[in-house]
């Protein structure tokens, strides 16, 4: 490394594998249809699943929760939030999608990466996500 560059870890494929399949074994044991996407701390597409009988947009649903995770670093649940507390200026923030369902996947106190899911409904969402982001840890 030189004073020029900078070493981040990010998730691997394995690692993405891994969330993926934990956040199906969450869904199916609900009974819910869901479409999963990880994405590297850039919001750049690692991985991403729909099961068979999840609706279409939860593709691009998922695939932006979790790029609002990864990029804010944070859930994607807060900036929902912000904006039912009365902050609708969030709307404007290029690239975002402020719903329930995407939340950092943190390694070793660094994010590595976010999960974003989508077809579970809010609440559902979230849980499922919490969920995968700690297959990497468990």
């Amino acid at each position: 490394m030189t004073p020029f560059t900078r070493q981040r870890p990010h998730i691997a494929l394995a690692g993405a594998r891994a969330v993926i399949n934990k956040a199906h074994e969450v869904a199916q044991a609900h009974g819910w249809h869901i479409a999963v996407a990880v994405v590297d701390p850039s919001g750049a597409l690692l991985a991403f699943e729909r099961d068979d009988l999840a609706i279409g947009i939860t593709t691009e649903v998922a695939l932006g929760k979790a790029r609002t995770a990864a990029l804010l670093q944070a859930p994607s649940k807060e900036f929902e939030d912000m904006i039912n507390a009365g902050r609708p200026s969030f709307l404007s923030t290029p690239g975002a999608t402020p719903l329930e369902g995407g939340v950092p996947i943190v390694v070793d106190q660094q994010i590595v990466g976010a999960v974003g899911i989508s077809g579970a409904h809010g609440p559902n969402d979230s849980l499922v996500a919490i969920e995968a982001a700690r297959a990497l840890i468990a």
